[in-house]
């Protein structure tokens, strides 16, 4: 394997070897149905069929909904690769149990000849705050943390772009459970197909790897992939692989899953927000915002 995914950062882990299957682990937060949406359809946003990815894995699905705007580069190289249908096969070859699940090795699977060319990091974007509105944790013009289209983000203070050589200001998606994000080598710019998912907890990567999307279905799924050995999760012992992964947007309408996301500007989350807000609870640490994925 020429990728030495986190190497500093996997050193900072106390993990436990495990190269056998572990049971499915629950999702958090409550369960949600169509009748839900059906019933408050106002409540739900619904995702872009090019913005919804479908992984099928050897432990079953997991559905992933993409941000281009966090990270364009790197979801549009994502979505070449998904449509190429070089992901197909590829092992999730690094696990590290309570922290994150590798995969995506085109070169191992099908040759360095089928690889993209690396792409320049993403690891903040400047935006200005009306371009990537947060419903925020604390005030509008001084909060820090927020979602955005159900995604967990961190940013400057909005009032700092008034202050900013461009009038903009930093904004990325912090590594919380769930997150999609790039590997790399120790070069920044250095990610190309190879993706890790988090599993528990990785907020020490924040600003030093792209974060491109979020799983909104089988969280549990990512959580039961086979484990490497400590500390750094690989080798894995018969690793779990993707068996097909597709973009709902290429599937024939009738087999295309539909995703709902529960909108963040509701009185439920205003006052689950205010309640973050004066707990000092991190973005991470809050429930995901729940998700529907029908068929």
């Amino acid at each position: 394997m020429n990728l030495k995914l986190l190497i500093g950062a996997v050193m900072l882990m106390a993990c436990s070897a495990c190269a056998e299957a572990e049971p499915a682990v629950e999702e958090t937060g409550p369960a949600h149905t169509y009748e839900d949406v059906a019933a408050q359809p106002a409540q739900w946003r619904t995702v872009a069929p090019d913005n919804l990815v479908v992984l099928n894995t050897s432990k079953g699905r997991i559905v992933l909904q993409l941000l281009p705007e966090i990270a364009p580069r790197h979801v549009e190289q994502f979505r070449a690769y998904i449509r190429s249908g070089l992901y197909d096969g590829t092992l999730f070859h690094r696990v590290i149990k309570d922290f994150m699940a590798q995969g995506g090795d085109v070169a191992a699977t099908h040759g360095e000849d089928k690889m993209m060319a690396p792409m320049l990091a993403e690891f903040t974007v400047r935006r200005a705050p009306g371009e990537m509105p947060m419903d925020s944790i604390g005030p509008s013009d001084s909060a820090t943390m927020g979602f955005h289209k159900g995604f967990p983000l961190q940013a400057q203070p909005a009032f700092l772009a008034a202050m900013s050589y461009d009038g903009l200001i930093d904004v990325w998606m912090p590594h919380c459970p769930g997150v999609l994000s790039t590997a790399r080598t120790g070069d920044p710019n250095s990610g190309n197909a190879q993706f890790f998912l988090i599993t528990l907890d990785g907020q020490h990567l924040d600003r030093e790897y792209t974060a491109k999307g979020r799983i909104i279905e089988g969280l549990d799924v990512a959580r039961a992939l086979r484990k490497g050995p400590a500390p750094d999760g690989f080798p894995v012992v018969n690793p779990d692989l993707v068996i097909s992964a597709q973009l709902a947007s290429d599937l024939p309408e009738g087999a295309r899953p539909d995703a709902y996301i529960m909108r963040t500007d509701t009185p439920e989350w205003t006052q689950i927000l205010s309640d973050a807000d004066r707990d000092g609870t991190n973005i991470c640490d809050l429930p995901p915002v729940p998700s529907v994925v029908v068929g």
